[in-house]
């Protein structure tokens, strides 16, 4: 859907610039580049879009089940190699091009999908991560995989 710049480095990301945090726990985290926003990427799909005409085909239905085929894209890469390290140390740079092609078009389609659903992506985030805070307290659930409906209190 959107062309991509293609970098690629070793053991590193495609199409973008790593960088790590300095923080307590997080010096060898992966970190996403600053730019474009989220609402930058709305802007530019949009403008695609409009373009193409291609509005009366872009509804939430639609939208959802193109995203589904593209999580299913992001499968069948992953499909058939066992566990696969953090880092995808084992994957060649023509993989990791594949995969980043296949991540932007389920972003773009999600980013799509909240826009035509009127959710704003950002806020719904923040607000479910608070939830999620709630539900599962790190002093609850520290090292553990359990749902929290089977945590007792």
């Amino acid at each position: 859907m959107m062309a991509t710049n293609g970098k690629t480095c070793d053991n590193g990301p495609v199409n973008g610039t790593a960088s790590h945090a300095g923080t307590s726990g997080e010096e060898n985290r992966f970190t996403f580049s600053p730019q474009p926003s989220v609402e930058d990427i709305r802007r530019m799909q949009a403008e695609f879009t409009d373009e193409r005409d291609w509005n009366k085909f872009h509804q939430p239905r639609n939208l959802l089940l193109a995203m589904v085929g593209e999580v299913g894209e992001v499968s069948e890469l992953f499909q058939w190699k066992g566990e696969v390290a953090e880092g995808l140390p084992d994957w060649s740079d023509s993989e990791r091009e594949q995969l980043a092609h296949e991540l932007s078009d389920v972003f773009i389609y999600l980013v799509e999908l909240a826009e035509k659903c009127r959710v704003d992506l950002p806020q719904a985030v923040l607000r479910k991560m608070a939830l999620n805070r709630l539900k599962y307290p790190a002093s609850k659930v520290q090292g553990s995989a359990k749902k929290y409906t089977e945590y007792k209190d």
